[in-house]
This record gives structure tokens, sequence and C-alpha cells, in this order.
């Protein structure tokens, strides 16, 4: 005669698949978080090396000059004799300040023309962009 035991011991399972669909949701959560993290509002140039606190604005204006001469604001191109125009379109409701994200090649004539201009349209604040050594 066969006993049979009170109860069936039945091995434990571990399921994979949430565990699979927490990791893509804490990826895709990262990845839209380092994407939050970068100045989209310029063109790349080459900053020059300095210690600088983070900044702690909202979406500033971006005056960006190139090492050719060449002006932007955000990504919009412009030249001396309209950036006060543009930019003083830009800046209304905002905040008066403006991060000059200027290459270390550029003449810096250009810089601070560009930086007068920006004065001209009633820019209060400027913030220089640098690279951390």
């Amino acid at each position: 005669m066969k006993l049979r035991r009170g109860r069936e011991y039945r091995h434990g399972r571990i399921e994979i698949i949430p565990m699979i669909d927490v990791m893509f949701f804490l990826l895709v959560t990262f990845m839209l978080a380092s994407l939050s993290m970068q100045s989209l509002n310029s063109i790349t140039v080459k900053l020059p090396q300095g210690d600088a606190p983070n900044l702690q604005h909202k979406e500033p204006v971006t005056l960006t000059i190139t090492k050719n001469s060449q002006i932007f604001l955000d990504k919009t191109p412009t030249t001396l004799a309209t950036m006060a125009f543009t930019l003083k379109s830009m800046l209304q409701g905002q905040d008066q300040g403006v991060v000059v994200n200027a290459d270390s090649a550029a003449p810096e004539g250009i810089v601070v023309e560009a930086m007068l201009q920006a004065r001209r349209a009633g820019v209060e604040h400027f913030l220089i962009a640098v690279k951390r050594e």
C-alpha cells in the first residue's frame, strides 16, 4: 500500500516577463530624462575651458557665435544688424537673460558686438557657456 502525502509540494517559479517590462520602463525613463538635460537650442561649438556653476534658468535664449563669425539665436541664423529686433521678439515675457555660447576660436570683437546688440534689445543678464575641465 502506497501512502500519499497530505499536501503536494510545488516548486516556486520566478516570472521573468514582469521584470523585463519594469526594466524597459526604467530604460525609457532614463533615456527621456537624459534627453531633457541636453541643450537643444544651440549649435555645437568648441567651448573654452572654465569652471562655472550650473545654470538654474528655465529655457533661456542661447546666443551662439561660431568660429566663422556666424551668429545664431537658438538655432535661427541672424546678423548683427537684425539681431536686436529678432532677440526682442524672442524675449517677450521671459527672464531677460541670454546664454552666450561662443566658440573658443571666434573673434572676440564679434562676440562683444553681439553682446552689445543683445543689450540694446533689453537683455539684462549674460551667462557665458564653458566646458568643464
